[in-house]
């Protein structure tokens, strides 16, 4: 098959082209160019800004099927309709559970049936701005691709991911906690560390996002995707302590401790901050017959990466780690 990826020379991306490689197919990859990928000559390759160039670059061409992991607005999905109407057979966009994070009142899980609702208003703060606005802008993509569907079977199927996790995750979110696991010292675990987490391991996205552009199932739906399991974020920290033989324990901190030490609950624990999506995945097992590798099983892959391969650096957020040992030690004593 000859399948279009928009993006595709990042994590997920890379994951799900190495698929289509390993399987015979024909890949064609569409970004900017900005960044390398380590495919050779063996994907074709499409240059120039989706938001301006797909028409353009997409001209005379077919597709059996599209996988887009860049349509982040309306207007992308509008040019993505436009450019591939009639041309492709199958079209699978990624999104994100975000859209429900900008719903008044979202539900905790959130299922596909949660999606309409009331939103919340646009809020002032410039974090949480940026959140809501990526959130705002998956949801008027998919609303285009509904109504492409509905109008004029455009093929659409449209997954919606919580946090990713692998070896790949260039935000190095898992790898924060592995610095601070290994250097023996305390982990602060900002308020909240007892409320459930469900994220979704990198290959096992890119594995349905094959499927679904080769196989045709679920066309005009909308997918969650995620782990099964939804242990607490200390649950989720102890199976990593064990997988890396630490010993750190952990320490319970209020918000207003950590705002007087001037650290930020998010760079100092990726997995604490409000904009990170709780979704039901039962429609994707039940309609779909996906089923998601265990969470130690993966855990112990990202591990093993790591340990392997351990980064010449920390991330940007260990910066804080002196102040955090010393917060630490005044909440101990």
């Amino acid at each position: 098959m000859n399948v279009l990826v928009v993006g595709g020379n990042r994590f997920v991306g890379l994951l799900a082209t190495w698929r289509l490689l390993a399987g015979g197919h024909a890949v064609t990859l569409l970004n900017r160019g900005n960044l390398g990928d380590p495919f050779g000559d063996r994907v074709e390759r499409l240059r120039g800004d989706r938001a301006v160039d797909l028409a353009r670059l997409a001209a005379g061409r077919h597709f059996d099927a599209a996988i887009d992991l860049a349509c982040y607005t309306g207007d992308h999905a509008r040019g993505a309709v436009a450019a591939l109407g009639g041309r492709v057979g199958r079209y699978v966009m990624v999104s994100t559970g975000q859209v429900y994070l900008v719903r008044r009142d979202a539900p905790h899980p959130a299922r596909e049936a949660d999606y309409e609702g009331p939103l919340l208003p646009r809020p002032a703060a410039p974090k949480d701005l940026r959140e809501w606005e990526y959130g705002i802008g998956k949801r008027d993509a998919e609303d285009v691709l509904a109504r492409a569907w509905a109008e004029a079977r455009f093929p659409a199927v449209r997954v919606r991911i919580p946090m990713v996790n692998g070896e790949l995750d260039y935000f190095r979110r898992l790898e924060s906690y592995f610095w601070r696991l290994l250097d023996g010292g305390p982990l602060l675990l900002p308020d909240g560390e007892l409320h459930p987490v469900r994220h979704v391991y990198g290959g096992e996205v890119a594995r349905l996002l094959v499927e679904l552009a080769l196989e045709g199932e679920g066309t005009g739906q909308a997918y969650n995707v995620a782990q099964e399991e939804a242990p607490s974020l200390a649950g989720l920290l102890s199976e990593l302590r064990s997988l890396l033989g630490s010993r750190s324990r952990f320490v319970p901190v209020r918000a207003d401790a950590l705002a007087e030490a001037e650290l930020d609950p998010v760079a100092i624990s990726p997995f604490s901050g409000r904009w990170m999506s709780f979704l039901d995945p039962s429609r994707a097992r039940d309609e779909l017959g996906f089923r998601h590798e265990s969470l130690r099983g993966y855990l112990g892959k990202v591990v093993a990466s790591f340990l392997a391969h351990p980064p010449a650096s920390p991330p940007d957020g260990y910066r804080s780690r002196p102040a955090e040992l010393r917060l630490a030690g005044r909440l101990g004593a």
